[in-house]
């Protein structure tokens, strides 16, 4: 078990280590329980560092012997290492240990997968493996032989021989050791071939269990788009003979980006029509996009530390958001990131765990794999761009992989390129990484003989640690529409650089309605005093496809907080407002959807909160659910015209256009259910030929209450596919009712195929009680006590699974008081736990310490 009171780790205090690596030669003996790891490493002084301390990184490892320069040595040994002394110049150590990778629960490391032989070294993984100084800003070549009597065994870079029971793979490319990658098992591989622009030829291979192979062509033809895409969009070529993913089913993240060998979690890389649904499809060719996009963003130039992670993952989220939006509909894809930013960042950055997109330190690193380092981190990228337009973007990037490819980096190299392209300082851009906290534009308007001014103030909210905030570059596009609809003034990029600003408009014949923050601009929350009537004029007429969308949210918005403030009915402007976008048969099916969509109860809750109001759960949902019975009963006329154009007359295909219509579909069978009880939705079910029509047949019947038969009848079709079963088991938490989603999940978890080890099982049934918002925030506080239990049960066995799962817990200060006593009852539990991982100490404690 960690340290649970571990030291922390400052930003400031970076010093480089004190010796180079020149190369890396690694020697593998697979045993299940005793694995021999025979390291040859060549050192030399690095002439840059200050402190000479020869410290290597390692934990959980019995040495067998160690060398330099053939000289037997006996380092010194802690729990976190060891250190030894060593001669003044080049020198070549070596070391010999014995790992246990049957017995690695923690999924980091070497570990076992259903038999197979995985690892996961991002971030401080390789530690588990062999001694080593485990930092990202040591890169060398490394020369892997694998010894073992499995069929296939891979690692990074290219094949370089072979024997009778062994293979050595070489990666000429240097790569610190978090990229290192070693899978071995009985595997079969679906294979492929790409053509570089160069004319280069790659193998590519997708290799998985036997009888996973029907699973894998939608995998392999994401991945060969997002390499022509990559060419294309940022002329970036792959760099290697091979190109290898890897299935594994117990994987603690999505996907890694092993240089060469990428290790992929099941459910991000295997699909089929019969067991995937549009949405697991669309995220799968988004995850092996971001992977494939790390090739250089990450690998080719990685982060100098840890602090420095959202360089490589913030502007890889923001390339594949544009490759999904090249590929699919980029209004579409641009909402639904905003809904998952203002879901899962906005609370982060407004609450205990808050922290900048380059925090200042931490204890933990895994704990800082986190929606603010990613989301928030490919939202700088996409401000920044819009500040110094397409092009010069692109020539920054041009001179980003001239200048770095091959070095570990910092945010000062990323913005250096941009100033030494464009000419600007962007010394007061640079806030964006280093202050936690959304900020908040407050709009002011005044209009006088064809003049309008716009007034805007930025204020940032406290945080942890950072009680005051300076002002930040804020870009604000801007709109303006006329009061007959027409567009006035197309969208202007204003520079909110201070903090109050006031910018004017002349020449305009009549007062205009301001269209704000277009396409989402930046992530803040805008501050504006509207009424019914504007909001449903711009759900009318706005040109901008997000704004669109934003005035129909901020209608169903209003309409939900005055429903559950005032006990008002619902906002008739709004019932109309959406039936008048529904019945524009010229827009995206799948556009129409996302309008269907209301606030999630959790988002309701942050607004009530910040509006001094105590939100109540179920409150909460009653008016959710309100809502959406007067919605089905408005729109009742309209429901069946659009089911029936939503309908897909063609083989099943996961693209853009039969997606869109069956998001519309099953948005519109959620409202008919709330009409005929069921009758359609148990038709749906009937004939469904495809996992996104089934599973959201059964959804619906669920809601009706008349969904036990096919309930039972869908796990005995696909009880021997795990991924169609942690649908099966998320399904039925997430939409039990309040009074029943505590039961629900219990009864799950004493379900044979409940394997709480496998962290896509746990978060299955554990994640979706924390989303279901009112059966978690139940008020006997049931929901808090079964999530503190598990947790402390998985704690010793997977601490990093079990730290991100601390997480629903973070919004406990919004509650009442009962509710916040029982939950710091459930967080001073766990905290008080004997031997809690340092994972699980930090989040609780920062947490409990709001």
């Amino acid at each position: 078990m960690r340290d649970a009171a571990p030291t922390t780790v400052y930003l400031k205090d970076y010093t480089p280590f004190g010796y180079l690596v020149d190369s890396v030669s690694l020697t593998f003996d697979l045993v299940p329980n005793a694995t021999r790891v025979t390291a040859r490493i060549a050192f030399r002084p690095n002439p840059e560092a200050q402190d000479r301390t020869f410290f290597l990184h390692g934990e959980g490892l019995k040495l067998i012997g160690a060398q330099i320069d053939g000289q037997d040595v006996k380092p010194e040994l802690t729990d976190q290492g060891l250190t030894c002394d060593v001669p003044d110049g080049p020198f070549l150590w070596e070391s010999e240990v014995e790992i246990d990778p049957a017995n690695n629960t923690a999924l980091e490391g070497l570990y076992m997968s259903n038999g197979m032989y995985c690892t996961q070294c991002e971030a401080e993984g390789f530690r588990k493996i062999t001694f080593y100084p485990d930092r990202p800003d040591v890169m060398s070549t490394f020369t892997v032989r694998i010894y073992g009597d499995l069929p296939v065994m891979l690692s990074n870079g290219n094949p370089s021989d072979s024997g009778d029971g062994w293979v050595e793979w070489t990666d000429p490319w240097p790569k610190p050791a978090y990229l290192f990658a070693l899978v071995a098992g009985d595997l079969v591989a679906h294979s492929d071939r790409f053509t570089t622009a160069s004319g280069q030829e790659v193998d590519l291979n997708l290799w998985v269990r036997p009888g996973d192979e029907h699973k894998c062509a939608f995998g392999m033809e994401a991945l060969k788009k997002s390499m022509r895409w990559d060419e294309e969009v940022y002329g970036r070529e792959y760099d290697l003979d091979v190109f290898n993913i890897v299935a594994v089913d117990d994987f603690n993240m999505g996907a890694m980006e092993n240089k060469g060998l990428n290790i992929f979690n099941s459910a991000a890389v295997l699909a089929s029509p019969d067991t995937s649904t549009d949405g697991n499809f669309e995220r799968i060719e988004a995850i092996i996009a971001h992977e494939y996009f790390h090739n250089w963003t990450g690998n080719r130039i990685t982060c100098r530390d840890w602090f420095q992670l959202c360089l490589k993952e913030g502007l890889t989220v923001f390339r594949d958001s544009q490759f999904t939006s090249d590929l699919r509909s980029a209004p579409v894809k641009r909402i639904s990131d905003v809904i998952d930013l203002r879901a899962r960042q906005f609370p982060e950055d407004n609450g205990p765990l808050a922290h900048p997109v380059r925090p200042e330190s931490f204890q933990e690193i895994n704990n800082f794999y986190t929606a603010t380092v990613y989301e928030k981190g490919a939202e700088v990228i996409g401000m920044l761009k819009r500040l110094v337009g397409d092009a010069a973007y692109a020539e920054a990037l041009d001179l980003y992989f001239a200048r770095h490819d091959g070095q570990a980096c910092t945010i000062e190299d990323w913005l250096k390129v941009f100033e030494d392209v464009t000419g600007r300082d962007l010394a007061q851009f640079k806030r964006w990484y280093s202050q936690a906290g959304t900020p908040r534009v407050a709009v002011e308007e005044r209009w006088a003989e064809g003049t309008y001014t716009l007034t805007l103030t930025q204020s940032t909210p406290p945080t942890p640690d950072q009680p005051d905030k300076a002002p930040q570059v804020i870009p604000v596009a801007v709109g303006l529409l006329g009061p007959n609809g027409d567009e006035v003034r197309e969208t202007q990029l204003l520079e909110l650089t201070e903090e109050r600003q006031s910018f004017t408009f002349e020449g305009l014949a009549a007062k205009p309605v301001p269209s704000i923050l277009r396409g989402f601009s930046a992530p803040v929350i805008l501050d504006r005093e509207t009424t019914t009537e504007e909001r449903a004029f711009l759900l009318a007429h706005d040109t901008d496809p997000f704004n669109r969308w934003e005035a129909g949210r901020a209608l169903a918005q209003h309409t939900l907080l005055d429903m559950i403030v005032n006990g008002t009915p619902p906002e008739p402007a709004y019932l109309d407002g959406i039936q008048s976008v529904l019945r524009d048969e010229a827009l995206d099916p799948a556009y129409r959807a996302l309008m269907l969509g209301l606030p999630g109860q959790s988002e309701l809750a942050a607004t009530l909160h910040e509006r001094g109001h105590t939100p109540d759960p179920m409150a909460i949902w009653q008016a959710v659910e309100t809502l959406r019975q007067t919605m089905a009963e408005h729109l009742q006329d309209l429901l069946p015209r659009l089911h029936a154009e939503a309908q897909v007359d063609a083989p099943y295909r996961p693209d853009a256009e039969q997606s869109g219509k069956r998001a519309l579909g099953s948005a519109v069978l959620g409202l008919i259910n709330r009409i005929d009880g069921g009758v359609l939705a148990a038709e749906e079910y009937g004939k469904a030929d495809n996992m996104t029509l089934q599973l959201s047949a059964l959804g619906a019947l669920i809601r009706a209450g008349k969904g036990a038969g096919q309930l039972a009848a869908f796990y005995d079709q696909w009880k021997d596919d795990r991924l169609v079963i942690d649908k099966w088991f998320g399904l039925q938490v997430s939409l039990a009712e309040p009074a029943d989603t505590v039961k629900v999940a219990v009864h799950l978890t004493r379900h044979d195929d409940f394997n709480w080890k496998n962290p896509n099982r746990f978060r299955a049934v554990l994640g979706a009680l924390a989303m279901n918002h009112a059966g978690f925030h139940h008020e006997s506080g049931a929901g808090y006590s079964l999530l503190a239990d598990w947790l402390l049960r998985l704690d010793p066995v997977n601490p990093q699974t079990t730290a991100r799962m601390c997480a629903p817990f973070q919004t406990w200060k919004r509650y009442d008081a009962k509710r916040q006593e029982m939950i710091a009852e459930q967080l001073d539990r766990i905290a008080a736990a004997p031997g809690l991982s340092r994972d699980t100490t930090e989040m609780i404690s920062r947490i409990r310490g709001a």
